[in-house]
């Protein structure tokens, strides 16, 4: 008969087993799609079914009990993920052609302002329709059936789940996307699973990416490489506020020139892979992700820059917000985060300069506005404030904005300088806040800050006034400034402590040739010993190297974290996160989204830093704490098969190489060959199989905070 969902709740607290809906998701918000034959179609809510799951361990009484209170169908809709529903029924269309989609809708495969991009439409997907490579977990009435969900198997590998404590011999069961059993009798769980040989290596949960700016990359690379060559299965973007959207059609360049330059995102790139036409507000944006499909799961935050843009256009690089504007950027914080914002991100870096070489728009807010911004938050207790402090915010500012809006806060990044222990101060000012029940989570990385840059678009050198000036500039001015001598004399002046943050003069020492058409004999000379050859200065062989290189040649340039003792100090600690991996961003100077496979290699097994069950456990389990993925972060029955098998004896992240695979002939670094990385699965399904890429697999889900 009718069962309405207020009704399978009241049924499902009768027993205990409430579970309340989640206002807002992408879910919530789909149109209602009816019955053909007018009865009205029962849903089970996310959470009661996560409660159903921990209640009840097997796959038939699962079923029995849902079949109690008349449900006809569940996804197995994980916590903190929200995905569309698939009926068993042909839905009918979704009208797109609301008065907004007509305002707001341009000529397939075009932006304005921008250039060609793919083409879409918003609105244009039915509520309900299955999308390839994603589950949907029927339930069956047969055992038959049952018997057809079983997945994979894991033999012979050595168990660790992710919590810290010691790893033990034993297979791993997946079924449904989830993990069904652990153990010596695993494998009797799911009779006629497919096996995945595991002898020798171990068995882990996926790796968790908390630092990336996927929000672009996602579109025209949904396997997110190349995370998922390294084990992570999950990954956060949006990061320091450079979210992609909300973003209005004539803020697409502004928004697209800040990428650009404080993120070393090619221009012509975003225009070509993002299908600008399709979204506008944060929860159309994750509404677009999801209906592509991902090969891992994906969250987002929000953005501070981005969303002052979208409130104030050119304004928010200029001055400060009126209350009018704060309450409506206040409105659309919550409403990214009713639609599942993984949090808030923000940067007062003073490195982050954008259009024009001004600060971004962030950078102009104080924190007041921080404070106005960040209430959803903590009125909705939920999500993660991500923040860039770059010197601005104090530590105190940071532990009273965390005690007031009770939310987790991560900043980035606790980087070494050596010789300067500065780092031992701030963990003791933190360890001195947590102690009165603060969570301030500075982020730390096991991999030196290395950019390969160049004078094109030279980042390291950027927040200095001479070369801040030339940004925006085209190619034959910023040359032009470089062959001119009174430029040249104020850069050298500059770089020598005369300008950028507090004075400080650039590192030569940390600088040498990596790529010249024009001289590959120097590649791997440090700048200051071909100075001293040439008798000219440092800058002067930078400059003139790159003059005849059409500005092709790319330079090392080791910016911090380059006290190995220090990482070493930092890496096992309870108190910070391993973050800063930036992947997506930087994409043609670095490469550290292999920063998985650099920890458990050259830090864990090689430097014996700490055991590899604690770094597992750092990857794995505590950043899946920190930001709510309770169906996540160890291999635990019932949660999600989020898994990674490798080879602790070989594990190593590989070499970078250079590639042009991005739109509009875009260039980037990756680390595509990694050692001992075997298999990786993705609620259940592989996307990389005995060593090889699954290209066609798309498992991931949204991740919601």
């Amino acid at each position: 008969g009718t069962l309405d969902r207020r009704t399978v709740d009241d049924r499902l607290a009768e027993g205990g087993l409430h579970g309340g809906e989640r206002p807002g998701s992408v879910t919530d918000q789909r149109p209602h799609v009816p019955h053909p034959e007018g009865r009205e179609a029962p849903l089970l809510g996310a959470d009661a079914v996560d409660q159903l799951c921990e209640a009840v361990r097997s796959v038939g009484e699962l079923r029995a009990k849902i079949a109690a209170v008349g449900v006809l169908l569940v996804q197995t809709e994980r916590a903190h993920v929200h995905e569309p529903l698939s009926y068993p029924w042909t839905p009918e269309p979704v009208n797109a052609g609301t008065d907004r989609d007509k305002r707001r809708s341009r000529p397939s495969g075009s932006v304005a302002g921008v250039g060609t991009a793919t083409a879409g439409r918003r609105g244009s997907w039915a509520a309900g329709t299955p999308r390839t490579g994603r589950q949907s977990w029927w339930v069956q009435s047969s055992e038959e059936d049952v018997a057809m969900q079983s997945d994979v198997v894991i033999r012979g590998g050595t168990v660790i789940d992710g919590t810290g404590t010691p790893g033990r011999p034993g297979d791993v069961a997946v079924s449904g996307g989830r993990i069904v059993a652990v153990g010596a009798d695993a494998a009797g769980a799911v009779p006629g699973a497919r096996e995945l040989d595991a002898s020798g290596q171990v068995v882990t949960p996926g790796f968790i990416d908390i630092h990336t700016h996927y929000d672009a990359q996602v579109f025209w690379d949904p396997r997110l490489t190349p995370s998922s060559f390294h084990g992570v299965t999950s990954v956060i973007a949006g990061n320091t506020g450079f979210s992609i959207a909300p973003v209005t059609t004539d803020g697409v360049p502004l928004l697209a020139r800040t990428l650009q330059h404080v993120e070393d995102m090619s221009f012509d790139t975003l225009a070509a892979g993002v299908p600008w036409d399709e979204f506008e507000t944060f929860p159309e944006y994750l509404a677009a992700v999801e209906r592509r499909g991902t090969a891992l799961n994906y969250g987002c935050y929000v953005g501070h820059t981005a969303v002052r843009l979208y409130v104030m256009g050119e304004a928010a690089y200029d001055r400060a917000a009126t209350d009018e504007e704060l309450d409506r950027m206040q409105a659309v914080v919550a409403e990214a985060m009713e639609a599942g914002a993984m949090g808030f991100a923000s940067s007062s870096s003073p490195t982050h300069n954008g259009d024009h070489g001004r600060p971004v728009p962030s950078r102009v807010a104080d924190l007041g506005e921080l404070r106005t911004l960040l209430e959803p938050l903590r009125r909705l207790d939920r999500g993660v404030v991500a923040l860039l402090p770059g010197g601005v915010i104090s530590n105190q500012e940071l532990f009273d904005l965390q005690a007031e809006i009770g939310r987790p806060i991560t900043w980035t990044a606790l980087l070494t300088v050596k010789g300067h222990p500065y780092h031992e101060k701030v963990i003791a000012q933190h360890d001195a806040a947590r102690a009165q029940g603060v969570e301030v989570w500075p982020q730390v990385s096991c991999r030196p800050l290395v950019f390969q840059m160049n004078l094109a678009e030279p980042f390291t050198l950027n927040m200095r006034p001479s070369f801040a000036a030339l940004m925006d500039c085209p190619a034959p001015d910023r040359i032009a400034a470089y062959r001119d001598p009174a430029w040249r004399a104020a850069a050298w002046a500059e770089l020598n402590g005369a300008g950028g943050i507090g004075g400080l003069p650039f590192n030569w020492a940390a600088v040498s040739v990596a790529e010249s058409a024009s001289h590959p004999q120097w590649a791997g000379r440090p700048v200051l010993d071909l100075a001293a050859e040439l008798e000219v200065t440092a800058l002067d062989v930078v400059l003139d190297l790159s003059l005849e290189d059409d500005l092709d040649t790319r330079f090392w340039s080791v910016v911090a974290n380059d006290d190995e003792d220090a990482i070493a100090w930092l890496l096992p600690r309870d108190d910070v996160l391993l973050g800063l991996a930036d992947s997506g961003a930087h994409v043609s100077q670095l490469c550290d989204a292999c920063f998985s496979t650099d920890l458990l290699g050259g830090w864990v097994r090689d430097r014996r830093v700490m055991p590899l069950e604690r770094a597992v456990h750092k990857l794995t389990g505590e950043p899946a704490s920190v930001y709510g993925l309770v169906d996540r972060g160890t291999v635990t029955v019932g949660k999600a098969a989020d898994l990674c098998v490798f080879d602790p004896d070989t594990v190593a992240p590989g070499p970078l190489r250079r590639l042009r695979d991005f739109p509009a002939d875009g260039e980037r670094l990756t680390a595509d060959a990694p050692v001992g990385m075997t298999h990786t699965l993705v609620n259940g399904e592989p996307v990389l199989l005995d060593g090889a890429p699954c290209p066609e697999a798309r498992p991931g889900v949204l991740l919601h905070a």
